[in-house]
């Protein structure tokens, strides 16, 4: 089953690609925020002290496929034991040429496995419905139908606990992506951060409630927006996929060690 029971967990290592990284939400040095740091700094207040801080450490490098998190992040987290494990991925593989969603859900099974198996609990993400935003995206729907189904089955079977934003419409909203139309912005990231904490018991379901009509520009203004977006986004991700390569190619995890997060208040 779904797991909802909150608890004061004392270490909290994210594992992941650019949305656990922080991608869209730039911070202080350089460095990205994201919904990951902001559910750190979160769990630190709801309940620890400036004599009891949360252990935090974010694994997440941009451009990661699965292969690479289970290869590379896990073993890592698995060493670091901590009380709580976000895992996040698979959007990268269904945006390759080939996709097969066997080898997919198995990786992300195999991951699971090992790290409930090291008694740590785990935190889920079930992406959104591809086609809502992106006649691009509608193209590989059913790609991301398949993974959802395998995230949802692997939470159930391992207890996990889950943030599913598959009918969320609030994610509709223009306001809350990146120039790229692929990454979060600050807002966005937040949202993600306040139903990671209710997916966690500690929240509540207010971010769900929009402040208004969902953003949309005028038909001009998106034509514009368009042609810069190819610019400036599109070919640049259609290079790297000819060269073979990765926007995760020379960066390093933010936090490989554990950080100390205290509460803000």
């Amino acid at each position: 089953m779904i797991n909802t029971q909150p608890k004061n967990w004392k270490s909290f290592v994210a594992v992941g690609d650019s949305f656990t990284e922080g991608v869209g939400d730039l911070g202080v040095n350089d460095l990205y925020l994201g919904w990951a740091d902001r559910l750190a700094g979160k769990l630190a207040d709801e309940y620890c002290s400036k004599n009891d801080p949360l252990h935090y450490a974010n694994l997440a490098i941009r451009g990661r496929l699965l292969t690479q998190m289970v290869e590379e992040q896990v073993p890592r987290a698995l060493e670091m034991n901590p009380a709580l494990v976000s895992f996040a991925g698979g959007i990268n593989d269904a945006m390759r040429g080939s996709f097969d969603l066997d080898t997919k859900a198995t990786e992300l099974e195999k991951a699971v496995r090992e790290l409930r198996s090291g008694g740590h609990d785990v935190l889920l993400f079930a992406f959104g419905d591809s086609s809502r935003n992106s006649k691009v995206m509608a193209l590989i729907r059913d790609r991301f139908v398949g993974l959802r189904s395998a995230t949802l089955a692997i939470a159930e079977a391992y207890d996990c606990y889950l943030v599913d934003f598959w009918d969320k419409v609030i994610f509709n909203d223009s306001r809350v992506w990146d120039a790229d139309r692929l990454h979060l912005n600050p807002r966005g990231h937040a949202l993600v951060a306040d139903a990671a904490m209710q997916a966690l018991g500690w929240g509540s379901s207010d971010w769900l409630v929009s402040d208004g009509e969902i953003g949309q520009a005028a038909l001009p203004t998106r034509m514009l927006g368009h042609a810069s977006w190819a610019k400036n986004h599109g070919w640049p991700w259609v290079s790297r996929r000819l060269r073979g390569a990765s926007s995760g190619d020379g960066i390093s995890a933010k936090y490989w060690d554990y950080v100390n997060i205290y509460p803000r208040v």
